[in-house]
């Protein structure tokens, strides 16, 4: 009996990391698409990426199997889903384009976060801050919510292919040097992988707290309201 409460206690706690997580992904995937239509890149609306379905964006081991191991077991968050195609041949600019459609992921995170801090403040002017029972866990899976967003900003900024900090960066430097990282990405993905296994991602919880805290203080200030 021990053992069944424990399990279902786990997959409890993992449901209310998970589903954030999934929608934080699947916005960040739908902002890259949106920004590169705009751009005049219809790629990614003519191959079915242009929704919030997670099953259009989802790779199988960074969207599910990493993530909910690392839910389940209490370590390091780390996944990802497929990346959004661009054509940078239907844009206009590729080079300032690629930069705010690589852009665009990381700032819709900080967007839903800032959608999420206004959301928690409300939460709590009506109902307050709970100690127990479901109010409670609503208001858990709001702060997860905002904290999962800020960290997947934050990492998917570190300045490195194929995040979208590389393309970001990308924007500032000879086209023959980024080509360089590029081509260097595959080594750059398993770097990152072992940064993230060996727990020195916990690097980003720097910038990360100092977002947070605006991100706090948004909702206080809601919450006076």
């Amino acid at each position: 009996m021990s053992q069944n409460f424990d399990l279902i206690e786990t997959a409890f706690r993992v449901m209310k990391s998970f589903v954030p997580f999934l929608f934080a992904l699947c916005f960040h995937e739908f902002a890259h698409g949106w920004v590169a239509r705009l751009r005049g890149d219809r790629t990614a609306e003519v191959m079915g990426r242009l929704t919030l379905n997670p099953m259009a964006h989802a790779d199988p081991l960074g969207t599910f199997i990493l993530p909910i191991i690392g839910m389940a077991t209490g370590a390091s968050l780390f996944g990802w889903a497929k990346p959004v195609p661009v054509d940078e041949r239907n844009l206009k600019n590729p080079k300032a384009d690629m930069f705010w459609i690589a852009f665009a992921g990381p700032l819709s995170n900080l967007f839903l976060a800032l959608i999420g801090a206004i959301a928690y403040g409300l939460f709590v002017k009506f109902y307050g801050i709970p100690s127990e029972g479901g109010l409670k866990e609503i208001s858990d899976v709001m702060k997860i919510f905002i904290v999962i967003n800020v960290v997947l900003a934050v990492f998917n900024m570190i300045p490195l292919h194929p995040l979208d900090g590389g393309k970001v960066l990308a924007r500032f430097l000879p086209q023959r040097v980024n080509d360089r990282l590029e081509d260097m990405q595959q080594y750059t993905s398993m770097l990152l992988l072992i940064l993230f296994i060996s727990g020195a991602m916990a690097i980003i919880w720097g910038p990360a707290s100092v977002i947070l805290n605006v991100f706090d203080y948004v909702a206080q200030g809601v919450a006076r309201l």
